[in-house]
């Protein structure tokens, strides 16, 4: 491996970020269960279209009492990742590398301060340099903003899947 690959794979970045899922402050927003956060991360994993842009199809190939593997199709790009998880606690999804990416995890937690004050934690760990740049631009930068607008729509997403539970 050449010198410069190490070093990139030394500096790897590391970012994660906490998603207040209850204002209790608001009574205007609905409040949700640690169930129907967990239910939406679940969700998430057994059917993951809605909450990853461009995925053609999944396929569940191994099945276990706590993980999947799944392939994950985006075009001519299959991705390969393991979902692990502690229920009603965590689920870490971590993508195998392969020619097309240099793979990478991400890990959900629920986390409650007080009762019924919700947050989700995301963590993401990625070979991407924390210094990389591409045209004078941090991309690392950029990396870490598309990763929380991408959070925030999987909160959106998982109060859409609980408001519909709770209709039938």
């Amino acid at each position: 491996m050449a010198p410069w690959i190490q070093l990139v794979a030394k500096r790897a970045m590391q970012f994660e970020h906490l998603i207040e899922i209850n204002d209790l402050a608001n009574p205007a927003i609905v409040d949700l269960t640690r169930e129907e956060i967990w239910f939406g991360l679940l969700y998430r994993a057994e059917d993951p279209a809605a909450f990853l842009p461009g995925l053609e199809a999944c396929r569940i190939v191994e099945r276990g009492e706590r993980e999947l593997v799944r392939d994950l199709e985006f075009g001519t790009t299959t991705v390969r990742d393991r979902v692990t998880f502690e229920p009603l606690e965590w689920m870490c999804f971590e993508i195998e590398p392969a020619a097309g990416h240099a793979g990478g995890s991400l890990r959900i937690s629920i986390e409650e301060p007080s009762p019924m004050a919700l947050f989700l934690r995301f963590l993401y760990r990625t070979t991407l340099a924390e210094n990389a740049a591409s045209d004078g631009v941090v991309l690392a930068e950029y990396v870490k903003s598309a990763y929380q607008d991408s959070d925030i729509e999987t909160v959106r997403l998982i109060r859409r899947i609980a408001e519909r539970s709770r209709l039938q």
